[in-house]
């Protein structure tokens, strides 16, 4: 079976990172290269020693002349530095909120490509509020709606402002081969040659449970960021819409949207959109 690792570059509370690892060491991840984009961070000291575990403190001596100043370059930096180094056979650049949920084991899957990237469908975790507290809170996932009729039937008034189909990112993560010259890894795809690289699809054994907006609490807080330098800013119509909502419009986009009722969770799962997953992630992160 190949060999497979991850890079990650995370800013979050050590509760999460520890999860993160915990989750991937026991998915048989041969590595994981946690980037502490706060060189201070407490991580640091809290993961140190962990077998298959490297942290590093992304520091002045680690960036040296200039950091760049987007979190998204640092994330990219950091794992086109690792991926020509070439450490593994194959390395997938994930966040701190996304898990992994194999149908069968990571590195059989990677054994069957013939292709010089393996891509990821990503699953958003929809909100559950009768669930007890965990480090990551969600047992159902929707994939993005690409489609304009799925869009038009499960996300209704709120189908235009999201044209992706998804809350967050809808093109997923992917594994890169290492080794393969002109091959340039970005967050959510690569370049080969230049040439950006095209038409291969989503691995379904492969699903990338994505935790973006499960909590609302956690989601109205990050709001700002997202609208003027995260994931919203590109996304106009959305960046619009939720700038000038007031305090209610926006409760009633997040319930369409993240916190559907039973009947429209039911309607997902029959078209094939909605999967369940309990990852147990509190305990994962227990027993690191």
């Amino acid at each position: 079976m190949t060999d497979w690792g991850i890079c990650i570059t995370a800013m979050a509370p050590i509760d999460q990172m520890r999860a993160f690892v915990a989750h991937h060491l026991g998915l048989g991840a041969a590595h994981i290269w946690l980037h502490l984009d706060d060189p201070e961070d407490a991580a640091a000291e809290a993961l140190a020693g962990l077998d298959r575990v490297s942290t590093i403190r992304c520091d002045a001596d680690w960036w040296g002349p200039k950091r760049p100043g987007r979190h998204q370059n640092r994330q990219t930096w950091n794992m086109q530095r690792l991926y020509a180094a070439a450490p593994l056979p194959w390395i997938a650049h994930l966040d701190v909120d996304e898990f992994i949920h194999p149908a069968r084991p990571v590195s059989e899957v990677l054994d069957a490509a013939d292709t010089v990237l393996v891509r990821m469908r990503p699953w958003e975790a929809l909100h559950d509020a009768d669930l007890p507290p965990d480090i990551f809170t969600a047992r159902q996932f929707r994939a993005p709606l690409r489609r304009a009729a799925e869009r038009d039937r499960h996300l209704g008034d709120w189908a235009e402002a999201l044209p992706s189909g998804a809350l967050s990112h809808a093109v997923g993560k992917s594994f890169f081969r290492t080794g393969v010259p002109g091959l340039e890894p970005r967050l959510h795809g690569g370049f080969l040659n230049k040439d950006r690289i095209d038409g291969i699809p989503f691995t379904d054994a492969l699903p990338l449970l994505h935790f973006h907006a499960e909590d609302r609490a956690a989601w109205l807080a990050r709001l700002p960021f997202r609208l003027t330098r995260g994931a919203y800013r590109n996304n106009l119509v959305l960046a619009d819409v939720l700038t000038h909502a007031t305090e209610a419009e926006r409760a009633a986009f997040y319930d369409a949207v993240m916190n559907p009722p039973p009947p429209a969770r039911a309607a997902l799962a029959a078209d094939g959109l909605l999967i369940e997953a309990e990852l147990d992630l509190a305990r994962k992160a227990a027993r690191l």
